[in-house]
């Protein structure tokens, strides 16, 4: 008879597999087009034509992706998780804060060596020069509030505030994105490219806590 438990790691692995691989599979081929010029590249180029127009709000909307905006968000929601992880006294309270922390810090390590490899000029908007690819603005946004909004879902009682947290860091991280391509300081493909690896990176993340954390362990209570 099939055992259950084997079935449900079976069908957390398929998930987390597909996780992974779909996003890693076309950052490889959106930097595989950026190394060859290809097609992807040209099209990329007509489409920022279209969508650049630097204003104020497009600026706003990319400081979201800004390490002084973007990692105090984290921070604050970190130190919330811990205490109430402590206070409730679950086993390894520190650890999933902790990771958290670290990938944070992996973003410039895996970023910048990127940037200086792929050498992409920047946008007509933006002075000559190289460097773009990918977006470590998108990149921050999405793994600071992401990893907020991961960490701090556990702890929401409701389907409607699980929604509503969703909702949020969907919109924060949109809006940087937007931004971003709208005042012309990235091409749409430096930001799609971005998403891919920070896919791979909270699923990391999520599949890190779902290890760590014991399913029968203590759980804080929801507010």
């Amino acid at each position: 008879m099939p055992n259950p438990a084997n079935q449900e790691r079976s069908a957390l692995a398929g998930s987390v597999a597909l996780l992974l691989a779909l996003p890693a599979l076309l950052f490889a081929l959106i930097t595989w087009q950026v190394v060859a010029d290809g097609p992807l590249v040209r099209l990329d180029e007509r489409l920022s034509r279209v969508l650049v127009n630097p204003d104020r709000c497009s600026e706003l909307l990319a400081d979201l992706g800004n390490i002084q905006v973007a990692v105090p968000v984290l921070a604050v929601a970190l130190g919330y998780v811990a205490v109430r992880h402590r206070r409730a006294g679950a086993d390894r309270w520190w650890l999933p804060v902790a990771a958290a922390a670290v990938l944070m810090a992996l973003i410039p390590a895996l970023v910048v060596p990127l940037k200086a490899l792929m050498a992409r000029p920047g946008t007509p908007a933006e002075p000559p020069g190289t460097g773009y690819y990918p977006s470590g603005h998108t990149a921050t946004a999405a793994v600071a509030y992401g990893t907020a909004t991961l960490l701090l879902l556990p702890l929401l009682r409701t389907a409607l505030a699980r929604r509503a947290l969703t909702t949020l860091c969907v919109a924060l991280v949109l809006g940087a994105s937007y931004g971003l391509v709208r005042r012309g300081y990235h091409w749409p493909l430096d930001v799609v490219a971005s998403w891919c690896l920070c896919a791979v990176l909270l699923s990391s993340l999520w599949l890190f806590v779902k290890t760590v954390t014991k399913p029968g362990g203590s759980q804080p209570p929801g507010p």
